[in-house]
């Protein structure tokens, strides 16, 4: 599930065996179990500064898709800037007491543990005040309310952590260090949120698309310029995620390159969808219609994730930070650029 986590996780192994892998693995249609906050992004931060108890409690099952987690990190007034986030957690005994509302919260009404931010601390900088937990999402004084977007699905939540009382055992790495892991889970989250498909790794993409018109879908030479435009930013993609992957699986902590692939990313997820719809013409308008009448619409990806999808793009560029962050990151920390003066 993942080869590049350490035994007894993982194989340890190293970026071209991760590839082949991974590659093997989608030539034989074998997907992996649906617990991509889990597996992207708890799991990592767990290896990197969990205790032993949390890595054997908390990664096997895990892997095996039999907890599913989620991620309390954005609050109604602390999204893309995390910093300002309101979540209370105060030591009571071995316990912690957490107070506060998280947002857009995927997958908490089915998840079995999440990933918490929440401030522990007074009278020092925002960026030191955070600390960094595991929250049982059953325990009492957890209510999860369903947002449903114009999709029509529910993947999106509203949480409310009314009094909730999280084992002291479940804080990650020292009390106030949760700024750094939350970088770490960050990093992560952006490189599995740039993934090769158009719907973050999980829809179909420009070569996809490219296959429909073999099929036979008929195309106006400005599709077909719009369809090669998108197959070479496609290409693009899939090298950086390779330099992405292989700087990762060699001791790198994810930095700025992570919110380059992100960005870039996003868009074209939202232009693969657009095109698709596109190419569909007026069928477009109707649900569970995709581009192609040939082997891409019955076969990997059915009609039904094509409407979907270019109505989900749109989230593309605000789940796990907006555009307009992701570019200020590359601004300052890649290019060097003075701060946005209102951040």
């Amino acid at each position: 599930m993942a080869p590049h986590w350490p035994a007894p996780y993982g194989l340890g192994a190293d970026p071209a065996n991760q590839i082949v892998v991974d590659e093997e693995l989608a030539a034989a249609g074998v997907h992996r179990p649906d617990n991509p906050i889990g597996i992207g992004w708890a799991g990592p931060t767990i290896l990197h500064a969990g205790t032993r108890r949390q890595k054997s409690r908390y990664l096997l099952p895990m892997l095996a898709g039999e907890e599913v987690w989620c991620q309390l990190f954005s609050e109604p007034g602390a999204g893309s800037d995390l910093a300002s986030l309101t979540t209370r957690a105060e030591l009571d005994g071995d316990e912690w007491v957490v107070t506060g509302q998280k947002v857009w919260t995927s997958y908490a009404h089915v998840a079995h543990f999440g990933i918490l931010l929440a401030r522990t601390e007074t009278d020092v900088p925002s960026h030191a005040a955070i600390s960094y937990f595991i929250c049982p999402m059953h325990a009492e004084g957890v209510t999860v309310r369903p947002l449903v977007d114009m999709t029509g699905a529910h993947t999106f939540n509203e949480v409310f952590l009314d009094e909730v009382r999280i084992p002291g055992a479940n804080l990650v790495g020292r009390r106030g260090a949760g700024w750094s892991l939350a970088k770490v889970t960050l990093g992560n989250e952006r490189i599995s949120l740039s993934g090769s498909g158009s719907l973050w790794g999980m829809g179909p993409t420009a070569t996809d698309l490219v296959e429909s018109v073999r099929e036979g879908e008929t195309v106006t030479p400005q599709l077909r310029d719009r369809l090669v435009r998108l197959f070479i930013d496609g290409e693009i993609l899939r090298v950086l995620r390779l330099r992405t992957v292989s700087a990762a699986l060699a001791g790198f902590e994810p930095g700025p390159e992570a919110s380059v692939s992100k960005a870039l990313a996003d868009r074209h997820g939202q232009q693969v969808m657009g095109l698709a719809r596109d190419l569909a013409g007026a069928r477009g308008m109707l649900s569970g219609t995709g581009p192609a009448t040939g082997p891409v619409a019955a076969g990997r990806w059915p009609d039904s994730i094509w409407t979907t999808g270019f109505l989900f793009a749109p989230a593309l560029t605000i789940g796990g930070g907006t555009a307009e962050v992701q570019r200020n990151i590359i601004a300052e920390r890649t290019l060097g650029m003075p701060h946005d003066p209102g951040g």
